[in-house]
């Protein structure tokens, strides 16, 4: 998510609301950003999250996702060598029909439960100016209906990003049962708009929902972070019962994250947290189910460039997201 557009991309005088500095991240997923402060004292960079050449600086532990029902297949295995850079092996699911329920759910030990996963931005936005520049209502005031994104410097796209990384979760959390819907899945000339973003994930009835985005800092600003809803009562816009379990969403996949990719927190923005809060962003303003976004990387800086790129670093950051989804759909 680059922070040159509307949303969910803030102008540079973006309103931040850092939240303090909070235990519930060890507590909830025990040893996460322990073990990264530990990391970058002992051997790492705590400002960048370890040497690229290593694409996600020490080696990840074994997942925690639980194990899957007998009989379950694992898509991720089984599927090839990733289309990228085919240095995972592992190559993301891209099942037909983003929007309908998964046809793998229910036998796993997530039956019932609904994921809503939104892969910022469009692929096809960029032909689509006029449409995508056309002006929504976010409930506190009214933002273009999305952007481009942003994208390395070699032009890899955020919008290829962010579907990506979708597959790969998709594949991940159907193989627990869940039922998981995609709000857009290339299959549309562009958007959805920020608005119906959030709508489709209303709609569904999500447990959870989750926007995958990189973001478009400058050179230099470093590492992940999630965005959690603020309190807003405003207009279309009432977070107020979402911005408590939005929360525990948002610390269980930091931690998760920072455990499966080996990549710490922001160094530029949450005070080391890896936790903004935020309420300007419609997908977030507008929904009524458990939302936060997900900020991978910085798409602008080398050196996450590096590890964006990578498909074995973005099974990685999927499996950590994922996992903070599992541990937040089971309790």
């Amino acid at each position: 998510m680059s922070y040159t557009g509307p949303d969910p991309d803030p102008p540079p005088s973006r309103r931040l609301r850092r939240g303090p500095l909070t235990v519930a991240l060890a507590a909830l997923v025990p040893g996460a950003l322990l073990g990264w402060a530990v990391y970058a004292a002992v051997g790492g960079s705590g400002d960048d999250g370890g040497d690229a050449s290593t694409s996600a600086g020490p080696s990840a532990p074994a997942s925690s996702l639980p194990p899957p029902s007998p009989g379950t297949p694992s898509p991720s295995k089984s599927d090839g060598p990733d289309g990228s850079d085919g240095s995972d092996g592992e190559k993301p699911g891209t099942s037909p029909g983003s929007t309908s329920p998964s046809a793998s759910a229910g036998t796993g030990p997530l039956k019932g439960k609904v994921v809503v996963i939104d892969p910022g931005h469009n692929p096809g936005n960029f032909r689509h100016t006029a449409e995508i520049n056309r002006r929504v209502d976010v409930g506190t005031h009214s933002k273009e209906c999305d952007t481009t994104g942003t994208s390395t410097d070699d032009g890899f796209s955020e919008a290829e990003f962010t579907l990506d990384v979708a597959h790969r979760m998709r594949a991940l959390l159907e193989e627990q049962g869940a039922t998981v819907k995609l709000t857009q899945d290339d299959d549309r000339p562009f958007g959805p708009c920020i608005d119906e973003r959030a709508r489709i994930g209303n709609e569904a009835g999500a447990d959870a929902a989750v926007s995958i985005h990189a973001d478009g800092s400058g050179t230099g600003n470093r590492g992940f972070h999630v965005i959690l809803p603020g309190s807003v009562d405003s207009g279309a816009a009432d977070t107020r019962a979402i911005v408590g379990p939005s929360r525990d969403l948002g610390e269980r996949i930091a931690g998760n994250f920072v455990r499966a990719t080996g990549n710490g927190p922001s160094n530029y923005v949450g005070g080391g947290t890896g936790l903004v809060t935020r309420e300007d962003l419609g997908g977030l303003n507008l929904s009524t189910v458990p939302k936060v976004f997900v900020e991978c990387g910085n798409m602008r800086d080398s050196k996450d460039a590096a590890l964006l790129t990578s498909g074995a670093w973005r099974q990685k950051a999927a499996r950590g997201i994922s996992e903070g989804i599992v541990s937040f759909l089971r309790g």
